[in-house]
């Protein structure tokens, strides 16, 4: 288990408890790591500064005890904004219908990046709509996703709020 899933494994049950998912944690840097800390209202409201500090000090004080990291380090909680990485199995559920960016730790049939439409989950494995035809990446093979900022995920994120 490398820091990034043991840093997930403390944190997540109190950062749920509190009402927020988690969509990614990740330790960048080594001078000084920075801890991010990426995460979302569990009833899908826009995150507010207010939801990000409280965030901030449940885990700090969770990290603080439990002490994954050795060296000084910086901590940064965020909203996955707009163009948001797609880290879950349900976001690719959930944004199905979205233009989206996708890269894979091994080819697929000749090629490791996939960009087009959404379509969904079938069998542990996501749907995407691309210029060459559909394709069909399983999950665990997906290294990085993000969604691509267009005018009608703009539309859709601005209706929400």
């Amino acid at each position: 288990m490398d820091a990034t899933d043991r840093i997930q494994q403390i944190i997540a049950p109190s950062v749920e408890a509190m009402g927020y998912e988690i969509v990614r944690v990740q330790v960048s840097g080594t001078q000084r790591p920075t801890l991010q800390v990426m995460a979302e209202r569990k009833d899908d409201a826009a995150m507010t500064v207010e939801d990000c500090a409280d965030i901030s000090r449940a885990v700090s004080a969770l990290l603080d005890v439990e002490d994954p990291i050795s060296s000084a380090y910086t901590l940064e909680v965020s909203s996955p904004g707009i163009d948001r990485p797609l880290t879950r199995l349900k976001d690719f559920e959930r944004f199905a219908g979205f233009e989206a960016r996708i890269e894979t730790r091994f080819p697929l049939d000749g090629r490791k990046r996939f960009r087009g439409m959404l379509k969904g989950v079938r069998d542990g494995s996501v749907l995407i709509e691309t210029d060459t035809g559909p394709a069909a990446i399983p999950f665990d093979a997906v290294q990085r996703a993000k969604l691509i900022l267009t005018d009608a995920l703009i539309a859709a994120t601005a209706a929400q709020q």
